[in-house]
């Protein structure tokens, strides 16, 4: 299984491609008399481009600002952090591609407002997309091998009920019924070994067994779970609807 890290950053590949056929095939911010072909070699590569760029500054904006429950903000501050760099781009591709010159930069300031604009919407697409995934994890059907990340517990904690799954910076903090370990690993990569054991990512730093609730507190649009041994988990706006609807509580 393709681990969710990589599916994001290909699904935002393609969403660029796509966004520059699109530019390409309504004729964006292009002299009416270039050809299709032409628009399609100009803009295609440009967005793909951006669309790295994009990745990189994404993976800087989320050590920051908590996606979860800020979203907006979290375009505003990807769209400022991606925009010099793209603008710098944009201008050098175009007078390049068209021109067979670098423009002087005077003309960078006519480039400011389509590099703005684009750069805030493809920023808003992909955030939104990313922030409607919430990832829940099935139990094994009879018959099945066991979650694979059951193999990750240390020698101590082997056989252990895992109760929850905490990310802490690079390391994993592994909740169980005889106590608590940390290993190396992502959140994002674990949610793909995961599966297997019947549970659900309730915030962008937890994956809980769901048979490990015993409580629900809600209040002020949000609500934190109480598992076994009285650990205290958050449930994040961006994860609250799906697990309402999946009967969580």
């Amino acid at each position: 299984m393709i681990a969710d890290t990589t599916r994001d950053f290909l699904r935002g590949l393609g969403i660029a491609a796509l966004a520059g056929l699109i530019l390409a095939l309504s004729g964006a911010f292009a002299d009416g008399d270039m050809s299709l072909g032409h628009r399609v070699a100009y803009w295609v590569p440009l967005m793909v481009l951006g669309g790295l760029w994009g990745h990189v500054c994404g993976q800087i904006v989320e050590r920051f600002v908590n996606l979860d429950d800020r979203p907006w903000l979290t375009v505003v501050v990807l769209t400022a952090l991606m925009f010099g760099p793209i603008l710098v781009m944009v201008w050098l591709a175009t007078g390049l591609f068209f021109e067979g010159r670098i423009y002087p930069l005077s003309a960078m300031i006519y480039l400011v407002a389509p590099v703005l604009s684009i750069t805030g919407a493809m920023s808003a697409i992909n955030v939104f997309i990313n922030k409607a995934r919430t990832v829940q994890t099935h139990e094994a059907a009879p018959g099945q091998a066991p979650a694979r990340f059951l193999d990750r517990l240390p020698s101590r904690l082997r056989g252990a009920r895992l109760i929850a799954v905490q990310s802490e910076d690079h390391y994993l903090r592994l909740h169980t019924d005889r106590g608590s370990d940390l290993i190396l690993m992502r959140l994002a990569d674990a949610l793909a070994e995961l599966e297997g054991l019947e549970g659900a990512q309730t915030h962008r730093s937890w994956w809980v067994a769901r048979d490990a609730v015993r409580d629900v507190a809600r209040g002020d649009g949000r609500a934190t779970l109480t598992l076994d041994g009285g650990l205290s988990v958050p449930v994040s706006r961006r994860h609250a609807r799906a697990l309402r609807a999946a009967g969580w509580y």
